[in-house]
C-alpha cells in the first residue's frame, strides 16, 4: 500500500510541473527571449551585455541588470533588450542580458 502511495505521489509530482512564463526544459534549456523594444526611430549602433550565474539554484552571483549592460556597451539610448538563459539539469544556470542602442 505504501509503495503504491509513493509511486502515485512521484508520478503526480513529475507530471504536474510548475507553471512558467518562459519555456524551461527539464533536462536542457537554451532560450533567447525578448524583454523590451522601444519606439526610438534609429538603428542600434552599440551592444552591451551583462551576465550572472547560479549553481544548483542555491548560490547566485553577478549583475545581469539592464543598467550594467548599458554601462558595458557605453549605451545611453536603449532600443531593445533581450534575455538569454541556458542550463543543463539545473546544475549551472547562465543568464545574459543584451542591450542594443546608441
Amino acid at each position: 500500500m505504501l509503495k503504491k502511495l509513493m509511486l502515485s505521489a512521484a508520478t503526480v509530482t513529475l507530471l504536474s510541473g510548475c507553471g512558467s512564463m518562459v519555456p524551461i526544459g527539464a533536462i536542457i534549456t537554451d532560450v533567447n527571449l525578448p524583454v523590451i523594444a522601444t519606439s526610438v526611430n534609429s538603428s542600434a549602433t552599440k551592444t552591451g551585455e551583462a551576465s550572472c550565474i547560479s549553481y544548483l539554484s542555491m548560490v547566485a552571483k553577478g549583475d545581469c541588470s539592464i543598467e550594467a549592460a548599458k554601462k558595458n556597451g557605453g549605451i545611453s539610448v536603449v532600443t531593445s533588450v533581450d534575455w538569454h538563459y541556458d542550463t543543463i539539469l539545473g546544475i549551472v544556470n547562465n543568464y545574459k542580458v543584451t542591450v542594443r542602442g546608441k
